[in-house]
């Protein structure tokens, strides 16, 4: 993308290599009143267009929604699409949008689909019939084997017309790969051939109503040249088509007023492609702050958490644009009345410093915008004093107050907004992706290119350019460029060489492990015993004073849990986690997280799915006294009298056992027909087991069923782990086993008996409720063939416990079947 980015620029000024950057600039300001009114109100009929591709998309997958919902996914996707591309915009922005409206992945990938289909049969059937009837001429520069487009009007026709006439002449679904393709009804087809021929001539109405009278071309033939320009913009995934439009626009507009051309493209992208986007940004914005704060109300009862996770996208990006407003600045001839002004109170020396500095500073801002992102506080120091001292020099090199003006607004904006700026760390550590990548260098590109262009009257001889530091005539562009390169490859450098640690792939070694037992041993939760299982990856922070526990399925890299080790530390290490996925271009998953640990997750973006519900019995209120607890008691009875007995077998005996542990373990999985499962519970391993006091069931002296015992710190909870028993024993024995565990924890002053998760248990199942609670319920209640779900959770409910729910933090939309299954992998993997 970026290398065709650049030839598209390089022809660009080699098309304008006769004309000023002023002859320009004079040509925005002449154009018409009336016409930027034409081309406005064309954008706002074409922008309502637009809205029929979805609308055609939803009836032809079956899923209606409002319109009003309809009308938001269109006009952000389309205003995002046009500006950022696809891959970075339209796509993203309709997938987050449609799943949230309660949208399957399969559905939003059967409406994205027929989205497409509906553009592509609107520009095969247009431009087969534009380049038939009114072929314009291919210009001879670009020595293709025909002189006019006939020939590939009557190819694009021919196209057009078989699509159209497919349900008319085959009606059955196609066969591809094991998948069937449905056929869209005639009437669906007539449909998006309407709509898709209005949006393209309306768009290419808008742009030719604010073009110069001096272009050679008639409206039908400038339709087929906008439709060869909307084709190579999306071929070459361009962002907004940068240079490509522009390019094709002056290649075939056959006159000699391309300065008024190129004005009229300015214009145009202003009117159509950056105001709908700062409009759509807006509706954006608003959509998900009320959206999430629906979602803390309910879950965190905290909006501002909300606001928090939003803050800081917001300013990163308000940074990044700050920056390449310097940078553009800094490329372009200062006003001469402006800059006489200046040099008439700072001498020469100190104006040509500021131009200098200035781009060095919007190069610095464009860098920092991913550690913004990111939180760092380096960060936010860096970028308050660059903003400071980019006020200074926008006024000291030729009083450019409107680039102070943005300026100091991003800087209001990170000074309200301190709070969220709380990591420590380094601005060279956080992950680039491609796509920040990829911004950085587009703006860089179309900065090299304004500052040539605008520069064309000084001459760059080749033996000049080791000279124009010293050249008092050269333009201080040049000096500027050389820095701005100089700063963003050291960057580079540093940031490859920053001496970051290697992310862990491998499960904890020994030496890992006793580390680990010890912040387990202050945890508060049991279900920290986990990471001393041995299958996990562990991440521990600089202090070792707390770690993640994890594992890798795919390119899923699932923590189990919350952090484990004082909460304080807990902020930080979800972030390195986060920046050690990025680099290996893995998603990050949270399993089973607290609900009281939400925001932390909300606060970095993530999209939360109920997973069930936790059962925990308050074991310093418990009683076998009372109706409700007769069966209970009754049971407990049965087994004294019958001679059974329950003992806790201090940790320091349980290896004696382990023998007769592993004979009732291999009875209990042949007689389930099972394998050892992991991850999220134990399974049988003699170390792991040594590690804890052991409850045992014994009659007559022989052990019937065990379980080993996790004790958390300060008497806050217990619970147990492996659970087996032998497949003969009588019925009841493991309420027998609860019931006495849950007396033994009373008596030892214990306050929580967990009792484990309940999967899919507690989710509701409303009208307007997501997919995902739809499909959980039904299967929570159905389901019992392949999971007793239900039957679970009234066995726990059997001891009266408070149920709290969990939940499953990751990234949403398209990847979340696909996290799902690597999750439900990753713990039935066998061992």
């Amino acid at each position: 993308m970026l290398i065709v980015l650049a030839g598209a620029l390089t022809l660009l000024y080699r098309v304008l290599h006769k004309y000023h950057y002023h002859e320009i600039k004079d040509s925005i300001a002449k154009i018409p009143g009336w016409r930027l009114a034409a081309c406005l109100g064309l954008t706002v009929l074409n922008y309502l267009l637009l809205i029929g591709y979805d609308l055609i998309a939803i009836r032809s997958i079956g899923h209606p929604l409002p319109l009003p919902k309809v009308a938001l996914a269109s006009f952000a996707g389309f205003a995002t699409s046009y500006n950022l591309g696809a891959l970075f915009g339209g796509t993203p922005v309709r997938i987050r949008l449609y799943s949230s409206f309660g949208m399957s992945a399969a559905e939003i990938v059967r409406m994205m689909v027929a989205i497409g289909t509906t553009f592509w049969v609107g520009v095969f059937t247009l431009a087969g019939l534009i380049f038939i009837i009114d072929p314009m001429p291919i210009p001879e520069p670009l020595h293709l084997a025909v002189s006019n487009v006939r020939p590939i009007g009557v190819v694009l026709l021919v196209l057009a017309v078989a699509y159209l006439c497919l349900p008319l002449i085959w009606r059955k679904p196609l066969q591809w790969h094991g998948h069937e393709l449905l056929i869209p009804r005639f009437s669906t087809l007539v449909a998006q051939l309407v709509v898709s021929a209005a949006d393209l001539m309306v768009a290419a109405a808008s742009l030719y109503v604010i073009l110069p009278d001096s272009i050679s071309l008639s409206y039908p033939q400038f339709l087929g040249v906008y439709l060869l320009a909307v084709v190579a913009v999306i071929l070459t995934h361009v962002p907004g088509g940068v240079g490509i439009l522009e390019l094709i626009i002056l290649t075939f507009a056959a006159t000699d007023s391309k300065p008024e051309v190129l004005a009229a493209l300015v214009a145009f992208r202003v009117i159509y492609y950056l105001l709908p986007l700062g409009l759509a940004f807006g509706l954006l914005l608003n959509y998900e702050l009320r959206m999430h704060s629906e979602k803390a109300q309910a879950v965190a009862r905290n909006v501002g958490s909300v606001l928090g996770g939003v803050t800081p996208m917001v300013v990163s990006l308000g940074t990044m644009l700050a920056g390449a407003v310097l940078l553009f600045s800094g490329a372009t001839p200062a006003v001469p009345e402006r800059l006489h002004l200046v040099r008439s109170i700072l001498s020469p020396g100190v104006v040509g410093l500021s131009h200098f500095l200035n781009s060095l500073i919007g190069g610095g801002l464009l860098l920092l915008g991913r550690g913004l992102q990111r939180r760092l506080d380096a960060a936010w120091w860096s970028a308050v004093v660059l903003l400071v001292a980019g006020i200074v020099v926008s006024l000291a090199k030729g009083f450019d107050y409107e680039e102070a003006i943005a300026a100091s607004l991003v800087l209001a904006a990170l000074v309200c907004a301190r709070k969220q700026f709380y990591r420590k760390g380094s601005i060279l550590r956080p992950a680039w992706s491609s796509g920040w990548i990829a911004a950085v260098g587009i703006t860089l590109l179309c900065t090299v290119w304004l500052g040539l262009f605008s520069h064309k009257h000084y001459e760059f001889a080749e033996e000049q350019w080791w000279r124009f530091l010293f050249d008092p005539t050269a333009p201080a562009f040049l000096r500027a460029l050389v820095g701005v390169a100089v700063l963003v490859v050291g960057f580079a450098l540093a940031h490859t060489f920053s001496g970051r640690a290697a992310a862990k792939t491998t499960p904890a070694t020994a030496d890992e492990l006793e580390p680990a037992a010890q912040i387990v041993a202050r945890s508060p939760r049991t279900s920290s015993n986990l990471a001393l299982l041995g299958d996990k990856i562990l991440l521990f922070n600089d202090q070792q004073m707390a770690f993640i526990m994890y594992g890798i399925q795919g390119r899923c890299w699932i923590s189990m849990g919350d952090p484990v080790g004082p909460e304080e530390e807990w902020s930080e290490l979800v972030w390195e986690f986060r920046e050690q996925c990025d680099r290996y271009d893995a998603w990050p998953v949270f399993y089973q997280v607290d609900p009281e640990r939400v925001t932390l997750y909300l606060d970095q973006g993530y999209s939360l799915l109920k997973l069930g519900e936790e059962a925990r019995v308050d074991a310093s209120q418990f009683t076998l006294e009372g109706g409700p607890r007769k069966g209970l008691r009754q049971n407990r009875n049965r087994f004294e009298k019958e001679g059974f007995s329950f003992e806790i077998v201090p940790r320091e005996n349980v290896a004696g056992l382990l023998p007769t542990l592993k004979a009732i373990s291999d009875e209990w999985l042949a007689e389930k027909q099972a394998s050892e499962k992991g991850f999220s519970l134990g399974y049988f391993d003699e170390p792991y087991l040594q590690r804890f006091p052991c409850a045992v069931v014994r009659a007559q002296g022989e052990v019937l069923a065990f379980a080993n015992v996790w004790l958390a710190a300060g008497n806050e909870e217990f619970s147990i782990d492996l659970m087996r028993y032998r497949p003969n024993g009588p019925r009841g024995l493991m309420d027998y086993l609860f019931v006495e565990l849950l007396l033994w924890g009373r008596a030892q002053g214990y306050h929580w008996f967990n009792l484990g998760m309940a999967p899919l248990s507690g989710i509701e199942s409303r009208q307007l409720a997501p997919l995902w609670n739809k499909f959980a319920s039904l299967l929570f209640r159905h389901g019992d063939r392949f999971y007793g779900f239900e039957g679970l959770r009234e066995y726990k409910d059997k001891f009266d416990p408070v149920w709290t729910p969990k939940y499953l933090a990751a990234r949403g939309g398209l990847a979340l079947p696909r996290i799902l299954a690597d999750v439900t992998t990753l713990i039935g993997r066998k061992r």
